[in-house]
């Protein structure tokens, strides 16, 4: 299969338990709860996205013919030096795209994969590093990996008190909040603590490429 990148490019990972860790992101084009547009924004699953996912237009995106050409071009934003070697595989929805091809081509390479998902499909079961990120509303059936990634508090009805305690009971090995980045982030911090304070297995994360100035 052929594969749409909206971008790629090599950072630090700002979120989570790798959080600080040199990456290559691949951002995946195209999402199964919003369409990226703003025309649909009110009536996505997902109303608070705030990446651009549309498209193949990005830096280091693209239309990619073969996961070994797609590979090719992830090696060479990292760079010639094969250690330690880590990839992000993001979006919009990374497991609308993902298949065998792409995970055998990555690990040829060398690289650990990771992902990060809103859990609504099954995550490839060669990928190293689970990250499922839950968004109110949809119907998330990975329950298993290594983060789950509550962005709190999120628009509407939320999730309920009853649907964090059913969270608790995946097969997560860490349970991460992270405060929604909005016009209300100051407050959205405070929730966030407050979160935490109540729920002790749970830590926070902040979105530190954002504060870093990195993308």
């Amino acid at each position: 299969m052929s594969y749409a990148v909206k971008e790629m490019f090599l950072t630090l990972q700002g979120e989570g338990v790798h959080g600080g860790r040199r990456a290559v992101f691949l951002r995946f084009a195209g999402c199964n709860l919003w369409t990226g547009r703003e025309r649909d924004r009110a009536d996505a699953v997902c109303r608070f996205c705030d990446t651009d996912f549309v498209g193949t237009d990005g830096d280091g995106g693209g239309k990619f013919a073969t996961a070994a050409a797609l590979a090719d071009a992830a090696q060479d934003f990292w760079g010639p030096n094969r250690e330690l070697r880590y990839i992000v595989l993001t979006g919009g929805e990374p497991m609308l795209q993902i298949d065998d091809a792409l995970v055998d081509a990555l690990h040829d390479r060398g690289f650990t994969i990771a992902i990060e998902s809103n859990g609504t499909l099954p995550v490839h079961p060669g990928i190293d590093w689970v990250c499922i990120s839950p968004k109110a509303g949809s119907d998330v059936i990975q329950q298993s990996g290594n983060e789950l990634k509550l962005v709190w508090p999120q628009p509407g009805a939320g999730h309920s008190a009853q649907e964090v305690d059913a969270m608790e009971r995946w097969a997560f090995d860490h349970l991460l909040v992270q405060p929604l980045d909005d016009a209300a982030a100051a407050a959205n911090v405070q929730a966030a603590i407050a979160f935490v304070m109540e729920r002790p297995r749970w830590r926070l994360t902040l979105q530190s490429h954002k504060y870093l100035g990195l993308r």
